[in-house]
């Protein structure tokens, strides 16, 4: 079956000496894997720099069910970035971000909503001038609307406490210690309001930022099997001191 699909790139890396392993989220076929051959020549056809992470590609490819990696037809960049890879606060956030979906949307089938979320919030990073800094916590925040852990919003009143694991709000501590306190949770109630139109509203420290991405991590540890530990997650916070 061939495949015509823009996709979003999530992850690459070499494999041997001339090949390279890429994880794509394509809009008409989900979760992708690819292996391609790369050449250091000018002329060659697919490009290394084709597979930086959260590049918005057009690509095409045979499908075969029972090939556990699949090979490329034609590979192009649908939508040139303009400001990413120039701009160091938004490169850092991009990496991190292209991580973050990569474990969190794990072994996801064809989901047209969540593919245009993750788009269009890419090239909303773009073209923003200013008023960006908390753009990877609503990014977080709302993917969670795609994959099935958003939460219940609403019964919050001041003082309540966020049980991440039923994501729900409580008015008293459970039992458990997967909880947030009601500082934390007021927080998380008032970025759960936000978008990106809105956001560079609310006015916050790096140390609470920190924090709250902390604490949305520990949202997705908790509902997302295998979600692991965040290489790029350091330099962020190096970035956000």
């Amino acid at each position: 079956m061939i495949i015509k699909t823009r996709a979003i790139v999530l992850h690459s890396f070499k494999f041997g000496e001339d090949k390279i392993i890429v994880d794509l989220f394509t809009e008409e076929h989900g979760r992708v894997s690819f292996v391609a051959p790369i050449s250091s020549s000018a002329k060659a056809k697919i490009k290394k720099q084709y597979f930086q992470p959260f590049s918005i590609l057009e690509v095409e490819y045979d499908y075969r069910q029972k090939q556990g990696l699949q090979k490329f037809k034609y590979v192009g960049i649908a939508s040139p970035f303009v400001s990413v890879p120039f701009d160091q606060y938004k490169m850092v956030i991009s990496l991190f971000l292209a991580e973050f979906t990569f474990y969190a949307i794990r072994g996801e089938q064809k989901n047209t909503p969540l593919f245009g979320y993750v788009i269009n919030s890419l090239k909303w990073l773009d073209s923003c001038s200013e008023g960006f800094t908390n753009f990877h916590l609503v990014y977080m925040i709302h993917l969670l609307k795609f994959i099935g852990f958003y939460p219940n919003l609403d019964d919050y009143e001041k003082g309540f406490y966020f049980d991440l694991r039923s994501g729900c709000y409580i008015s008293m501590p459970p039992f458990h210690k997967e909880y947030l306190s009601a500082d934390d949770t007021s927080l998380l109630s008032t970025f759960c309001r936000m978008d990106y139109s809105n956001m560079h509203f609310f006015k916050m420290s790096h140390i609470d930022r920190n924090r709250l991405v902390d604490v949305v991590l520990s949202y997705y540890r908790l509902h997302v099997p295998k979600f692991p530990e965040l290489k790029s997650y350091d330099v962020l916070k190096e970035l956000y001191k």
